[in-house]
């Protein structure tokens, strides 16, 4: 870098836009953060279930998630819908998910999962005892609760596929799993613990980060929706919004699912379809777990934030709609005591339902790296919901890029923004 600081315009501030922001002031550029949002808002990086996951290396796109898609798309509660539509950014989408749920993909996006996920951990463990009072990062491990001996013999087989390739994982039977997490009842056969996953609280996370980088003058532009790109010769000049120009040395896509559009006015292709998801918090719980969880065949996360618990889930892919499907909302609340046979479904009505778009790449990886169109552009999206887990080291890529410095993860062209054009 010059002696002159560089001015980096970062468009998006969830976590994935302030871990970039977080890492880029490290290296000592200029920072400006700009969003469609409020300063205290409540998007995708805020309702989700806290969870990093080590555990998570097979992606989205893999063998048979065509045909179980199928299948669950024909009840109105299941966790996973897409919404049908005359849509042709939706029906390539599908063609392009439908071509990356191969073994083979699987077998070269995993150590590449893998990688990003063990350095975000660590990232998250820094930045636990840097950010003053921390987020609450527990390392426990997550829990893959199984109703069935049938799924959990599928999970069995996934633990061993990750062990594999270096990510511990230990079947268990009914004993001890509820030996495991002694503090709640579970009516499960069995579950996958694995050992390397943790959770934390988003909001403390959130509001931690955007105050220490407020306090790092890092400038935020809020209520600042970006609407185009100016450009000149292979080089963006600056980011046209409803507020007017924002003007930088280096620009950084990370909006979420909003990304493809920005992203569509200079040429370069990201195919996203926002997965919408729900989540709910019991503030008064009939129990308290010890460890996060996932409930395995209803697909359901359930983590301890402090005192609460928060049930999430569904894959809804209905567009760009925040709007809340109460079928949907009613699967999470019918999923819960069938695990937890102490909680009622009524325990979940009472509490504020919040629904987020996650950004959801076609082949289940995120769109990470500079393009070869632009000189000065990075993209850093489609983490669809791993967002909380793969940020951080998502954050330090995108200032590894920008210093111009060799990446510190490999295999990172699987995960080019280059790669759908």
């Amino acid at each position: 870098m010059s002696s002159e600081p560089r001015r980096v315009v970062v468009v998006g501030a969830g976590i994935v836009g302030l871990a970039a922001a977080w890492y880029l002031r490290k290296l000592g550029f200029e920072v400006v953060v700009v969003d469609r949002g409020r300063p205290h808002r409540d998007g995708c990086s805020f309702g989700n279930a806290g969870m990093l996951v080590p555990s998570h290396v097979i992606p989205l796109a893999a063998p048979g998630m065509v045909s179980l898609g199928l299948r669950m798309m024909t009840k109105p509660s299941s966790p996973f819908y897409i919404k049908p539509r005359a849509s042709m950014d939706l029906i390539r989408w599908m063609w392009l998910f439908k071509s990356a749920c191969t073994q083979g993909h699987v077998d070269r996006a995993a150590p590449l999962l893998r990688d990003l996920h063990f350095r975000s951990r660590e990232l998250y463990q820094e930045l636990e005892a840097e950010l003053p009072g921390g987020f609450g990062l527990v390392t426990r491990g997550l829990l893959m609760l199984c109703k069935t001996q049938k799924f959990l013999d599928e999970e069995a087989e996934s633990a061993r596929y990750a062990k594999s390739i270096g990510v511990r994982a230990e079947i268990l039977d009914r004993k001890a799993t509820a030996e495991l997490d002694p503090e709640i009842t579970m009516d499960v056969v069995g579950s996958v613990h694995h050992q390397d996953d943790c959770h934390l609280s988003p909001n403390k996370l959130m509001a931690s980060l955007q105050q220490q980088l407020e306090s790092d003058h890092v400038e935020f532009q809020w209520h600042t929706s970006a609407t185009g790109i100016e450009f000149e010769g292979d080089r963006i000049r600056a980011v046209s919004t409803d507020q007017g120009m924002v003007e930088g040395d280096e620009f950084v896509i990370c909006s979420g699912i909003w990304s493809s559009g920005i992203a569509r006015d200079v040429d370069v292709s990201l195919p996203m379809q926002a997965g919408k998801g729900y989540s709910m918090t019991v503030e008064q719980p009939r129990q308290l777990p010890r460890l996060c969880s996932l409930l395995g065949e209803a697909r359901v996360a359930a983590t301890p934030i402090g005192e609460c618990v928060r049930f999430g889930g569904t894959m809804e892919m209905a567009g760009i709609d925040e709007s809340i499907t109460e079928a949907r909302v009613q699967g999470i609340r019918e999923a819960v005591p069938q695990y937890f046979p102490e909680f009622h479904s009524e325990d979940l009505r009472g509490s504020p339902v919040w629904s987020g778009l996650r950004p959801c790449s076609p082949d289940g990886l995120p769109y990470l790296g500079r393009t070869n169109r632009w000189k000065n552009l990075i993209v850093s999206t489609g983490h669809a919901m791993m967002g909380i887990s793969l940020a951080l080291v998502s954050g330090e890529l995108v200032a590894e890029f920008a210093a111009g410095r060799t990446p510190s993860v490999e295999r990172l062209s699987l995960a080019s923004p280059d790669r759908y054009r």
